[in-house]
């Protein structure tokens, strides 16, 4: 189903699932040529349009959510993945928040990133442009259907979004309500498109469409985001787990309440999410004093603390940790602890471990914060900070479509502006090549 046909009405256009994925497939082609043609202004209009229709809408969004939540239950998920799913007046607000905040970014569509004049008179300037059609493959959280509709939007590519079908409910009701916004707009009719259709072979299907579709993006597991690596003949940007650490410096002695109070935050905060610590390292120094109290007041929040042999003679309450557990994305109130001989064993054991998603120093040691940096192999690197704040409305981008783990194209949180592509414009005033 796409945000401006029901589900009925494209099982009876499309004879197979084959048929239905090459039928979105060419609709976000055209679309996508059409958006690269619309101006900024239209956009921005859609966008605020879009804001507002959630809002408006949210009565009927929330009764969809609750028919999920009601399924989910049913179906026994994990409490995290259920607290993904939730939607509430308050998450609601927000997402029409985060839909706002992107329509006042400046529109990267046409920046100049770079020119020169060649001695020959030839103006070189290379511009943003969009990428044209992206497809979007997520679990769970229906806000990522308006945070990516709307950085799509911003960026000026069309977009076919497929959730999870514990979500469906929620998404139909979502992208019908963005869909006819945008449209209200001026919008090309298949800018958005939501696919409500459980069927796997249509994904398949997405994925072989090589040529009209111009970038994959999986959400979700890893499973999920293996699975789409393994299948897609289109370029993907993947997100794979979020085994991200936070390193207590030898020189964080003179900064124990703050240790303590960014340790508990990146795991307790919202221990569901991508950004949450699952390991905590202490270097040797500091471990005797920070430690003990630091895994205690985890304990006291109510996180399992699982321990390397260091860690369970100074607290002795905590778990013997595996091998496994260096590797584990919890998304649970579990945390892994060691104790490690030097900054250099801390950033070998990131590197080892991590996913290169996020990774936290605490130190008062500028050079320790500085050789951390320039060691671990991360997208994202905090200095005294949570790591929670590794995402994209934090950083100001309004939303994310994902945090990069990759290197090519773009890393980390991604906004608008990585979500378009180059063009060379040449300027001439008759000039021939001799």
């Amino acid at each position: 189903m796409s945000s401006s046909a029901s589900s009925d009405k494209n099982r009876n256009e499309c004879r197979s699932p084959a048929d239905l994925a090459a039928r979105l497939a060419d609709r976000a082609r055209r679309a996508g040529l059409a958006m690269a043609q619309v101006p900024g202004r239209v956009r921005t209009d859609a966008l605020v349009r879009m804001a507002d229709a959630l809002r408006r809408d949210a009565d009927a969004i929330l009764s969809a959510n609750a028919r999920d939540l009601a399924d989910a239950q049913a179906a026994e998920l994990s409490a995290a993945m259920v607290d993904r799913l939730r939607l509430d007046p308050t998450r609601l607000e927000k997402m029409a928040a985060s839909v706002e905040q992107i329509a006042r970014q400046d529109d990267p569509v046409g920046q100049t990133v770079w020119s020169t004049v060649r001695p020959n008179g030839l103006r070189i300037e290379r511009r943003r442009v969009p990428l044209g059609a992206v497809l979007i493959i997520f679990e769970s959280r229906p806000n990522v259907t308006s945070d990516a509709a709307a950085l799509c939007i911003r960026s000026a590519n069309a977009c076919i979004l497929r959730g999870g079908k514990e979500a469906i409910h929620t998404n139909a009701a979502v992208g019908l309500t963005l869909g006819d916004a945008a449209r209200a707009a001026g919008l090309p009719e298949f800018a958005v498109q939501v696919v409500t259709d459980p069927d796997r072979a249509i994904v398949t299907g997405l994925l072989s469409a090589e040529g009209k579709i111009d970038l994959v993006i999986p959400r979700g597991g890893e499973s999920l985001i293996r699975a789409v690596v393994q299948q897609s003949r289109i370029p993907v940007i993947k997100h794979y787990t979020g085994n991200c650490h936070v390193y207590v410096d030898a020189a964080a002695a003179g900064i124990a309440d703050m240790a303590q109070a960014i340790c508990v935050n990146a795991k307790v905060q919202r221990p569901g999410v991508c950004n949450a610590a699952e390991t905590i390292l202490f270097h040797r120094d500091a471990a005797p004093a920070l430690l003990p109290r630091i895994c205690r007041a985890l304990a006291d929040a109510g996180v399992e603390v699982r321990g390397c042999d260091r860690t369970r003679e100074l607290f002795p309450v905590a778990v013997a940790a595996t091998e496994a557990d260096w590797r584990t994305e919890y998304l649970d109130l579990i945390v892994a602890v060691r104790v490690v001989d030097s900054l250099a064993d801390a950033v070998d054991h990131i590197n080892t471990y991590g996913s290169s998603h996020t990774e936290a120093i605490v130190t008062s040691d500028l050079f320790a914060a500085d050789a951390f940096v320039a060691g671990v192999d991360s997208g994202n690197v905090m200095v005294n900070c949570s790591t929670r704040f590794s995402d994209g409305g934090e950083y100001g981008l309004g939303a994310e479509i994902g945090i990069s783990t990759d290197k090519l194209h773009a890393r980390g949180p991604m906004g608008a502006a990585d979500l378009t592509t180059t063009k060379y414009i040449v300027t001439g005033a008759g000039q021939l090549r001799q």
